[in-house]
C-alpha cells in the first residue's frame, strides 16, 4: 500500500456561506497529520468539471467525502469520474447520508474504497494511523465498511469488510473536541456554527438526532472561554447546532446569563430550543436580552395529538405555543417556527389547524417543511405502515402518505414557496397583515396567493422585488378591491421600509406635486437640525437624498403603528392632519426585522409637515 502524505477532505455545502465544520473537527482531532491534510470546500451549484479539476490538481494520495442529503448525488458523480481518473487513489466517504450504508452500498458504487459510519473523529484519525503510518490495520478500526482490494486497484468483484463486526466507535467527550475557530480569516463571510453538546434526550421518529440517547455536554468554561472568543473577534453571528440546546435548563440559564452579562453590542447567537423546557424564568431572562442579541428556533411540527403520539414526540403543544407566544410579544429576538407536512395522521384538514395555530404567534419565519424518510430513523422503518412513499431519491421528500395525496403536496408546495416570498422574508408585514382579514384561516390566504402566482406565470418565484410587490399588489385589489387605494398604500409602505428603492411602483403617488413640501421639510431642517441635530447645516438636497419620505392618507393608523406610535393615525381620520408621513431612516434598521427606523411626520392644513 503506498504511503499517503496528501489527504484531502471534501464537501460540497448548499451555499458559500454555510461552511462544513465537519471537515475541520476531522483534521483538527487528526492534528498529528494536520499538516498532510487539505480541506477543499465547493458548493451544490457549482460545475461537477470544476470541481473535478480543482481536487484533481490537488494531486491527493487520499479523498475523503462530508456526505449530506443536499450534497450526496453530486457527490457520487464527481466520486466516480475522479475514479476513472485516479484509480489508485482511495476514496472515502462519511458524514449523516451514508452512516446508516451496508454492503450493498459498496456493491452499487463500485468506485467507492470505504464508508466511515457515525461520528467520525476518532475513525478519521485511526484511518490516518493506517494510512500513513501503517499501525491500524482496517479490521481493527470499528464502525467502517470497506473494499478489500488484493491490488491497487477496484474491480467490483472484491470483499466487502466492516471494521471490527461493525462495533460502534466509542464516542468522543466534547472536552476532548479541539476548537475550529482559531483562525477566523478560514470563514471570513461565512455563517459560524459552534457546537456545546451532542445527542439529544428525545425520540422523534423522523429525525437522526434519535438515534443518540446520551447527551455530551461540553464543560461551560470551555463553552464561555470559547463564546468569549467570538465576541472579541466581533463575529456577527454564531450559530448553535446543539439538537436541543436547553435540554439541560440549569445550563441553559447559565449560558444566557453569560451572554446578556458580556454582550458586545454585534454578535448574535442562534439556538434551536425545546420550548417545553422553558420555564418563567427563561422566559424572562430572555425577554432582557438586548434587542438582536438572541435568535431562538422552536419545532413544533404538529398539533395534532394523533400525530405527535406516532412519532414519539410527547409534546404540550400549549405550552409551546404559549412559550413561543411570550418571546414574540417580547419583541426582541428573531422568532422561527417549523411544521412538517406529511406525518402520520396529519390529513388536510389537520395540518390546516396546525399552521393556524402557528400562525396565530405571527412569528417572524414560519418554515413549512416536508417529511424526509432518512435511514436509521424509526418513521423509515414504520413507512409501510403509515403507507408513507417518498422519492428514491436524496433528499428522499415525502411524495404522498395515507393522509395526504399526491396533489395536497404540490398544493402546500405552492404555499411554501409564497410563505417564502412574502411572509418570511419580512418585506410584505403590512400588507400580509392586512390581507389576513379576508380569508377564513391563515393557509387559505397562501393557498389562493400561489394560485394567483402560478396563474400569472410564476412571476413571484423569479422576478424583481419590485414585480414581486407589483404581484402581491395585483393579488390583495382582487381580494378587496373596495380597499385598492389603501392596497396601493400598503405595499408602498412595505416597499420602502426595507430599502430605498430607485423604482417606483406605477401606482404610487406621484412625487412631483409635494417637492416643494419636501424641499421646504429640508430646508427647516438644514436650519434647526430638529431631528438630525448632527447633520444641522449640511444642505437640504443632500439631506432629502440620505432619506426617505412618503406621504399616507387610506392607512394612518398602520402607519403609525409601524413607526411605534398607538394613536396618532386617528388623527387623520378625525380631521387634525390632512395626511401623515413616514421618514425612512435607512442607517439605523431594526435588528430583528432588519427594516428600516421609522419617523413619524404629519403635514398641517397648510402643507407643512412637522415632526410629532
Amino acid at each position: 500500500m503506498k504511503k499517503c502524505e496528501n489527504i484531502v477532505l471534501a464537501a460540497l455545502n448548499a451555499k458559500y456561506i454555510h461552511p462544513c465544520p465537519a471537515l475541520y473537527s476531522l483534521k483538527e482531532y487528526a492534528r498529528e497529520y494536520r499538516d498532510r491534510i487539505r480541506i477543499c470546500e465547493f458548493t451544490i451549484n457549482q460545475r461537477p468539471e470544476e470541481i473535478i479539476e480543482a481536487l484533481y490538481q490537488k494531486k491527493p494520495d487520499l479523498l475523503a467525502f462530508s456526505c449530506y442529503i443536499w450534497n450526496i448525488t453530486q457527490t457520487l458523480q464527481i466520486c466516480r469520474i475522479l475514479h476513472i481518473l485516479m484509480p489508485e487513489v482511495p476514496v472515502w466517504l462519511g458524514g449523516p447520508e451514508v452512516s446508516f450504508e451496508d454492503g450493498s452500498f459498496l456493491k452499487e458504487h463500485p468506485f467507492i474504497t470505504g464508508v466511515m459510519r457515525g461520528e467520525g473523529e476518532k475513525v478519521f484519525r485511526m484511518l490516518m494511523d493506517h494510512y500513513i503510518c501503517g499501525t491500524f490495520r482496517l479490521d481493527d478500526i470499528p464502525g467502517i465498511l470497506w473494499r478489500e482490494a488484493a491490488q491497487e486497484e477496484w474491480t467490483g468483484n472484491e470483499r466487502i469488510r466492516e471494521g471490527r463486526s461493525f462495533l460502534p466507535v466509542d464516542l468522543v467527550e466534547m472536552d476532548e473536541l479541539p476548537f475550529l475557530y482559531e483562525d477566523l480569516s478560514l470563514f471570513r463571510n461565512r455563517i459560524i456554527y459552534y457546537e456545546s453538546s451532542r445527542g439529544c434526550p428525545f425520540s422523534c421518529s423522523y429525525c437522526m438526532s434519535s438515534t443518540e440517547k446520551r447527551v455530551r455536554l461540553r464543560s461551560l468554561d470551555k463553552v464561555f472561554g470559547e463564546l468569549a472568543f467570538f465576541m472579541r473577534a466581533g463575529v456577527p453571528q454564531v450559530k448553535f447546532t446543539d439538537r436541543t440546546f436547553n435540554c439541560s435548563p440549569e445550563r441553559t440559564r447559565r449560558i444566557w446569563s453569560w451572554l446578556l452579562e458580556h454582550d458586545n453590542g454585534i454578535t448574535n447567537f442562534h439556538f434551536e430550543i425545546e420550548a417545553n423546557l422553558l420555564d418563567e424564568d427563561l422566559l424572562t431572562l430572555l425577554g432582557r436580552m438586548r434587542p438582536g442579541l438572541v435568535q431562538t428556533e422552536i419545532g413544533v411540527q404538529s398539533v395534532n395529538p394523533l400525530t405527535l403520539r406516532a412519532v414519539s414526540r410527547n409534546e404540550d403543544v400549549a405550552r409551546i405555543l404559549h412559550s413561543a407566544e411570550v418571546i414574540r410579544k417580547n419583541g426582541n429576538m428573531h422568532l422561527h417556527l417549523d411544521l412538517i407536512a406529511g406525518l402520520p395522521y396529519e390529513d388536510y384538514a389537520s395540518m390546516r389547524e396546525s399552521f393556524r395555530a402557528v400562525y396565530s404567534i405571527h412569528p417572524h419565519e414560519l418554515q413549512l417543511g416536508f417529511l424526509k424518510l432518512l435511514k436509521g430513523c424509526g418513521l423509515y422503518r414504520d413507512k409501510e405502515e403509515f403507507g408513507i412513499v417518498s422519492s428514491p431519491f436524496a433528499p428522499y421528500e415525502v411524495l404522498k402518505t395515507r393522509w395526504l395525496s399526491y396533489e395536497d403536496i404540490l398544493r402546500l408546495k405552492g404555499v411554501e414557496r409564497v410563505l417564502e416570498i412574502y411572509y418570511n422574508s419580512a418585506q410584505y408585514p403590512c400588507t400580509i397583515r392586512a390581507l389576513e382579514r379576508f380569508f377564513p384561516d391563515p393557509l387559505s390566504l397562501f393557498e389562493e396567493l400561489a394560485d394567483f402566482c402560478r396563474e400569472k406565470d410564476g412571476m413571484a418565484h423569479s422576478g424583481s422585488r419590485l414585480a414581486q410587490t407589483a404581484l402581491l399588489h395585483a393579488f390583495a385589489c382582487a381580494a378587496a378591491p373596495e380597499e385598492e387605494e389603501a392596497w396601493n398604500e400598503r405595499t408602498v409602505l412595505d416597499l420602502y421600509l426595507r430599502e430605498n428603492a430607485k423604482s417606483r411602483p406605477q401606482w404610487a403617488e406621484d412625487p412631483s406635486g409635494m417637492r416643494d413640501q419636501l424641499h421646504s421639510f429640508w430646508e427647516q431642517e438644514e436650519r434647526t437640525g430638529n431631528l438630525f441635530p448632527e447633520f444641522r447645516g449640511k444642505r437640504a438636497g443632500t439631506l432629502k437624498r440620505m432619506f426617505h419620505m412618503e406621504r399616507f392618507t387610506r392607512i394612518c393608523e398602520e402607519a403609525a403603528l409601524t413607526a411605534g406610535y398607538e394613536t396618532d393615525g386617528k388623527a387623520v381620520k378625525e380631521g387634525l392632519y390632512p395626511a401623515l408621513w413616514l421618514l425612512f431612516d435607512y442607517r439605523h434598521r431594526d435588528p430583528v426585522t432588519g427594516n428600516a427606523r421609522t419617523l413619524l411626520l404629519a403635514e398641517g392644513a397648510d402643507g407643512r409637515i412637522f415632526s410629532l
